[in-house]
């Protein structure tokens, strides 16, 4: 199993949330191959001057190339709220899982049909880094829920 995490942020090494997030990838090997593609284009700064339309828009064209055969998830707060287990069937049996995460003003809503779902990891506001860590975590949960391994009990 493959599993992308595709997230409208700019690239950094900090010295926080980096090795949380290489703990989970490396945790994860036995499972799955994760991996994290942090985008950030011009068009986005300009837009994020423009509007929170123009943001928007900004993230659609940046991460539409992204959309593949796999399952697409974006991560919406305006969406459902799943727990653990049903986070876990929604990496069952696919062969490829992409993940998105918007910019700052979220995605819109002509991005999110053309995902297969979306999902919200609840109703606080998180940091894009802290959802990333926090998705990065579920995701291993759900592989060892899957998985029969005892990391989820």
């Amino acid at each position: 199993m493959k599993i992308n995490i595709y997230i409208i942020d700019k690239k950094s090494k900090d010295k926080l949330y980096a090795p949380l997030i290489e703990h989970y990838i490396k945790i994860s090997k036995p499972f799955a191959k994760v991996e994290v593609f942090e985008i950030f284009t011009k068009e986005i700064t300009k837009a994020h001057d423009i509007s929170t339309e123009a943001s928007q828009k900004s993230y659609t064209i940046a991460l539409e190339k992204y959309l593949s055969n796999g399952y697409n998830i974006a991560l919406n707060p305006e969406s459902k709220e799943v727990d653990s287990f049903k986070f876990s069937n929604l990496l069952k049996d696919r062969g490829v899982v992409n993940f998105f995460i918007g910019g700052a003003y979220g995605l819109e809503s002509d991005f999110l049909t053309l995902c297969n779902n979306d999902i919200s990891l609840g109703k606080i506001t998180l940091s894009h880094k802290l959802a990333k860590v926090v998705l990065m975590e579920q995701i291993f949960r759900g592989l060892t829920i899957l998985n029969n391994h005892p990391y989820h009990k």
